[in-house]
């Protein structure tokens, strides 16, 4: 089995709130990655959008079709991780350490791209380059250069 690494930790209090970007955090099933306005599980739903992955080759992809370079926290996802290629269906499991985050859907890139960089939502389209969105089945604390593994459904 090959491991990854998270090389990047970002949350943001609101859904335009600038990207906050920590050493550490706590993720929990509650709340997501704490302090992130998006994790908060509303009561009888079932949470899709927890936390979101985006993988550095994925977005090194997207910046050399923009043919710029681009700060990763423009993507606004929470983790950042690179060396292992990111499931591209629903059911795997990512777990880094403790925390096991389960993939519900391709992070659906938006026009909040484009504000970030022209053309930037559409270098985001093909194979799932935007990341994914999880779920929150086994909390605990991370930080950057923890190990991380895929677990996928049999």
């Amino acid at each position: 089995m090959r491991n990854g690494r998270l090389i990047g930790m970002a949350r943001r209090s609101g859904p335009r709130a600038p990207m906050e970007t920590l050493e550490s955090g706590r993720i929990g099933v509650d709340f997501g990655l704490e302090g992130d306005h998006r994790g908060r599980v509303r009561p009888g739903k079932m949470p899709k959008r927890q936390v979101t992955i985006l993988a550095r080759e994925d977005w090194d992809a997207a910046c050399a079709d923009l043919g710029k370079h681009v700060p990763w926290t423009a993507r606004r996802a929470n983790l950042f991780i690179e060396g292992l290629t990111l499931p591209r269906r629903a059911g795997d499991i990512v777990a880094i350490g403790d925390v096991r985050l389960e993939i519900m859907l391709e992070t659906d890139p938006c026009q909040r791209m484009d504000e970030a960089e022209p053309g930037l939502q559409e270098a985001l389209r093909p194979d799932w380059r935007g990341g994914v969105c999880c779920r929150v089945l086994e909390g605990g604390d991370i930080a950057l250069g923890d190990t991380i593994r895929i677990e996928e459904k049999p």
